[in-house]
């Protein structure tokens, strides 16, 4: 598998920070870590930000066009930078997604457009693989005002998988989380 791109927002208005840049399992941070997971995958892994936050630096995707806060402009500007290839797309506030569970959303990257993840009680939306050739649609969406992916997965091709192991999918977004994650306290 040859691209994954680490969606790397900002500052987390449940978290009270910038999630992240928290350390996480021995690493400068969770994005750290989530890169260092994922080069054992993929050929290249990229980190989406706004803008270049990580010490020691990533190899980033900035968003094109505006400095909102968009998860349709996140995916517009990252399909964008890549042509006629599916990307897998991963939050870096989920660090406990597999790799068996990569393979087999990949599997139905040749019948799909995007190939989801989801348990029982959510898909994860933003987890999963996009093909480059929907950045025209996510931008023409975030130009709409349109910000949910749910929408860019009507306009296509999408797969949903369903597995069981709901901790895989586990989020990091509150303080408590994070402690459950690594045992530390913020």
């Amino acid at each position: 598998m040859k691209n994954c791109v680490i969606l790397a927002g900002g500052k987390s208005s449940r978290m009270g920070r910038d999630k992240t840049l928290l350390p996480f399992k021995g690493f400068a941070t969770l994005t750290h870590f989530q890169v260092d997971k994922f080069s054992q995958i993929f050929k290249n892994v990229f980190v989406s930000s706004k803008f270049d936050k990580f010490d020691p630096p990533l190899r980033l995707i900035k968003d094109k066009i505006s400095d909102d806060f968009s998860p349709m402009l996140a995916l517009f500007s990252i399909l964008s930078s890549f042509k006629n290839e599916y990307v897998f797309i991963i939050p870096a506030d989920m660090p406990f997604v597999n790799e068996n569970t990569i393979k087999e959303l990949y599997k139905f990257t040749n019948e799909f457009d995007i190939v989801v993840p989801m348990d029982d009680s959510h898909t994860h939306s933003l987890c999963g693989f996009f093909n480059a050739n929907l950045a025209d649609i996510a931008k023409e969406l975030y130009e709409q005002k349109e910000h949910k992916i749910g929408i860019l997965q009507s306009k296509c091709r999408c797969k949903k998988l369903k597995f069981q192991d709901k901790k895989e999918f586990f989020n990091i977004n509150y303080p408590n989380e994070y402690e459950e994650a690594t045992g530390d306290k913020l």
